[in-house]
């Protein structure tokens, strides 16, 4: 039996564009929106639909033409006393913390999650939730994108940071729990296209 998965990121929003650590709150912006709407139907039936909890994924999902059921599983990494600040600001405050984050998967400097932890909630969601012989989409924030393929592929968790997410893309996997394939980063709606530098940061979860 063969599951599919399909993992949307959602479209840009300000907090993306900001390398904010997302707190959950905040609308898409007029262009990412636009293209979540212009996208609307070129995604596959799906025999269930799930999201991300938070404002962009729910919106993403709306735009879509989407009627996703949130998941608690699926929620972008607890970045603690950092969330809402953006990466700058962190790293003018607490450069020492910041760089202890972003190089050991384990560390949590911020008093949330850490990745590795982000990485086994997203995996044990993949190996016991998605359904065999069907297909869920997905609509999630680029960290889970990012640990999902983390546990997927059996990746060292240092290769977290080495992977990048554009809005509104989608990432196929395919297989079952312990043997999944993966089709990478589909554009809907026309070419991704990269955020501006300090959008691509890892903060944009």
């Amino acid at each position: 039996m063969t599951s599919r998965v399909l993992l949307v990121s959602p479209a840009s929003s300000p907090a993306l564009r900001q390398a904010r650590f997302y707190d959950g709150l905040g609308p898409l912006d007029a262009s990412g929106a636009a293209r979540a709407r212009a996208a609307a139907g070129m995604l596959p039936r799906a025999e269930r639909v799930v999201r991300s909890p938070g404002a962009r994924c729910q919106e993403t999902a709306g735009e879509l033409g989407l009627g996703a059921a949130e998941l608690p599983n699926l929620a972008t990494l607890d970045a603690g006393r950092w969330r809402g600040r953006t990466l700058a600001e962190v790293g003018g405050a607490e450069p020492e913390a910041l760089m202890r984050w972003l190089t050991d998967p384990e560390s949590a400097p911020h008093g949330g999650e850490s990745v590795h932890a982000l990485c086994q909630r997203v995996g044990g969601w993949l190996e016991s939730e998605v359904p065999a012989d069907a297909r869920t989409l997905a609509v999630v924030e680029p960290d889970v994108v990012r640990a999902a393929v983390v546990h997927a592929l059996v990746l060292p968790p240092e290769t977290f940071w080495r992977l990048d997410v554009l809005p509104l893309t989608v990432t196929e996997l395919s297989g079952r729990a312990g043997r999944w394939n993966l089709r990478l980063g589909r554009p809907l709606g026309g070419e991704a296209t990269s955020p501006p530098e300090s959008g691509r940061s890892r903060t944009d979860r």
